[in-house]
């Protein structure tokens, strides 16, 4: 085989790279949603309880994070350099169906730096520059602490920075992703397969939500994940093909997950949608303008961002000290290459 013939084979492999070999299914849990139904009750306290779990500090290329070719982007002046954001993960405690996460947090190998036992290739650490997290708790930790067991995880999607505390979950907690995700192709999955499997090893096959279309709610597809209207999982198709953002009726009040529909606070006040970290530019704008549509009609539901604060958080602003990260201190740690644990920064509602 000749080299031009060889160069044309893998790039038909490399197109053809699914984010994962891991055996999916389609997910049980879940009924079609009533939007008119939900919108209705958003006032009205919901049965969940909700907890935001701030597992680590970290920085990326703002050009990842922000579209810095965006017309906003460019009058703002915004240049590409470390931009500081936050690891997530929120826990859901619904009163029949019992504890969840959506995201994962960083596992308790990756908060060692345990290059052994780290789900992460040399590869992916180094190119995601996984050393300059600063892990505030362990996936592990914070499971170990809890009272009652996991139920379930759900995935916003399956990149890294959402799914690296997998490997501290019990293999036999069901994994949820939205439509498509594991099988979603591209060529740096060439790179990152190997990665994802590991942080799925031994686990039972990831279930993957069914959205449907629902009129009048503005978005691609929802699902009534419990069936008794506490919770909708979106389908925001762009970041990647299953991404999904999660709308909850806590105890506290709604609240909207974006997932990395919306990576920055910069980003979402000023219209602008997320970089190149997109698979597909032009359906993460769309999505990122629905996710801005409902917000701009429902202005009581507080907003959760992929990686940054929002000043929506109503319980952000009563929170007690030590329990936020402000994205300047995050900054100043992050220079002087602060790396150790630290206790476990909490915002729960």
């Amino acid at each position: 085989m000749n080299l031009t013939n060889t160069i044309a084979v893998l790039a038909l492999v490399a197109a053809g790279c699914a984010q994962t070999s891991h055996t999916t299914q389609a997910a049980a849990l879940g009924q079609p949603a009533d939007w008119a139904s939900f919108v209705d009750r958003l006032d009205a306290p919901g049965p969940i309880e909700f907890e935001r779990i701030i597992a680590a500090d970290w920085e990326v290329p703002r050009s990842g994070l922000i579209n810095l070719k965006n017309d906003a982007a460019q009058a703002a002046g915004l240049e590409d350099g470390p931009e500081p954001i936050q690891i997530y993960m929120y826990a859901i405690r619904h009163p029949q169906h019992g504890l969840f996460l959506i995201d994962t947090g960083v596992d308790r190998a990756t908060a060692e730096g345990n290059k052994r036992e780290m789900a992460a290739s040399w590869l992916v650490r180094s190119a995601m520059k996984l050393d300059k997290l600063r892990v505030h708790v362990d996936t592990a930790t914070w499971v170990a602490r809890q009272t009652e067991p996991l139920a379930g995880v759900f995935l916003t999607h399956m990149h890294l920075d959402h799914a690296m505390g997998l490997p501290d979950v019990p293999d036999d907690v069901p994994i949820y992703t939205g439509p498509g995700e594991a099988g979603d192709s591209k060529f740096q999955n060439v790179f990152v397969r190997g990665t994802t499997n590991r942080t799925l090893r031994g686990k039972s096959p990831v279930r993957e939500l069914s959205p449907a279309p629902v009129a009048g709610s503005g978005f691609d597809g929802l699902v009534d994940v419990f069936g008794d209207g506490s919770m909708l999982a979106i389908h925001i198709p762009g970041h990647t093909v299953g991404s999904m953002a999660f709308l909850i009726r806590t105890t506290a009040g709604p609240v909207l997950l974006t997932g990395d529909g919306s990576h920055t606070a910069w980003g979402w006040d000023h219209g602008v949608e997320s970089g190149t970290y997109n698979g597909d530019t032009e359906a993460a704008r769309k999505s990122f303008l629905k996710l801005q549509r409902f917000a701009e009609a429902h202005p009581e539901v507080a907003l959760y961002l992929g990686h940054q604060d929002h000043v929506s958080h109503a319980s952000a602003e009563s929170a007690t000290p030590g329990q936020r990260t402000r994205l300047s201190d995050v900054r100043e740690g992050l220079a002087q290459g602060q790396g150790s644990k630290t206790a476990p920064i909490v915002d729960a509602r």
